[in-house]
């Protein structure tokens, strides 16, 4: 029973991290395979599989429209599919989702899964592209066997959009390793020591991929608000990507420098993140937020964007504090008002502890081998209306 994962590229993101997990977790007799796109710098657990399942780099394929390449991508998978022959290809991302699945149902491959891990309905693409991206996905889910949404929320979203229909959609929250979280290994106070703060600090922070859809342009305003009101009060970044610099020049510009700390990707996380008062989580769009999960798993008060799936992860506001996007004086409002009230921090820690808990990967692991031992059960796969996969 062979099933190859695609997916445009294994960055530091969300999206990454749960491919690997079910890569790495699904069981034999399930054989797993990989093929990523560009990617600069695998993440640990990549690096590990490498020596436990097939795993191939796919250069051509990047994220980026890109004509050339990606019919060079499309054409290199379709190749692979005739020669190697898979029982299930399941695509995850937008790009290797459209590709795969093309490459996958001219290759007569059985079965078809696809995961976009989150939407890109809310225009922040621009109007042309969005509009593009919904057409490819409507025409690619007539040939996919099943789509998984990581919340409810994601599947009423393409839905709506007349993406599928509903017998091809499951929703299955993105599994998240809740044990790290849930332990310290290093006090508060020794965190902070170690990024040269005084136990007294108080924290604030943010994990996630540098990028516009991250939303933290709007969470430096907020913090640029904030700071002449909080002396004692820093920001922490933990994460990279193409807007460092602008997000560094922006701090500079503010006279911010010495009180937002931007610490690139770290393997300390947990620790990090038990030495905050308070997580944000500005994104302007999101599939479901790892990094929110881990956040809540660690007992932290929240203040989140309304958008997309967030208000489902966190209970419709009972375990975070929900604001409005792409509004730099509704977060420093919400992170104001949750800073200022402990009963209300104390209140939505512990909500967030108790809900993160149907987030964990051994609950994922176990609906995704469900999909597959149904489909490769049921033997047909989905068919277009011409009756051709």
């Amino acid at each position: 029973m062979r099933i190859l994962h695609l997916i445009t590229r294994l960055d530091r993101g969300g999206s990454a991290t749960n491919t690997l997990l079910t890569v790495a977790g699904i069981p034999p007799p399930f054989g797993q395979s990989l093929m990523y796109g560009r990617t600069r710098d695998l993440p640990q657990l990549a690096l590990t599989l490498e020596r436990q399942v097939e795993m191939q780099e796919l250069p051509d394929l990047v994220r980026s429209p890109s004509p050339l390449n990606d019919l060079v991508a499309f054409w290199k998978i379709y190749r692979f599919l005739r020669r190697e022959r898979f029982d299930v290809v399941h695509t995850h991302t937008s790009k290797a989702g459209i590709l795969g699945r093309f490459a996958a149902w001219m290759a007569r491959v059985p079965h078809i899964v696809h995961t976009p891990h989150g939407q890109a309905f809310n225009g922040y693409a621009g109007r042309m592209v969005t509009a593009l991206f919904i057409l490819l996905e409507r025409w690619a889910a007539t040939f996919t066997d099943r789509i998984i949404g990581l919340t409810d929320q994601e599947v009423r979203d393409n839905l709506e959009r007349r993406i599928g229909e509903p017998g091809q959609f499951v929703s299955i929250p993105s599994g998240v390793d809740l044990k790290p979280f849930a332990r310290r290994d290093k006090s508060p106070a020794e965190v902070k020591a170690s990024l040269g703060l005084s136990p007294s600090t108080r924290l604030i922070g943010s994990v996630g991929r540098l990028d516009q859809v991250k939303g933290h342009t709007y969470l430096l305003d907020a913090f640029g608000v904030l700071a002449p009101r909080f002396p004692d009060l820093y920001l922490v970044l933990v994460g990279d990507g193409e807007l460092l610099s602008e997000l560094r020049s922006r701090v500079e510009k503010a006279g911010l420098a010495d009180r937002v700390l931007f610490l690139g990707w770290c393997e300390d996380v947990p620790d990090l993140l038990h030495a905050f008062d308070l997580f944000v989580f500005p994104s302007l769009s999101e599939g479901m937020g790892r990094a929110l999960v881990e956040a809540m798993a660690s007992g932290l008060p929240i203040v989140a964007t309304r958008v997309c799936s967030v208000p489902e992860v966190l209970a419709e506001g009972k375990a975070g504090y929900l604001v409005e996007p792409a509004n730099s004086a509704a977060l420093a409002q919400g992170i104001e008002a949750v800073l200022l009230d402990p009963a209300l921090r104390s209140r939505l820690a512990n909500a967030a502890r108790e809900r993160a808990q149907r987030y964990s990967v051994e609950a994922m692991l176990h609906k995704i081998q469900a999909i597959y031992q149904d489909l490769l059960a049921s033997g047909n796969g989905h068919l277009c209306g011409n009756g051709h996969r």
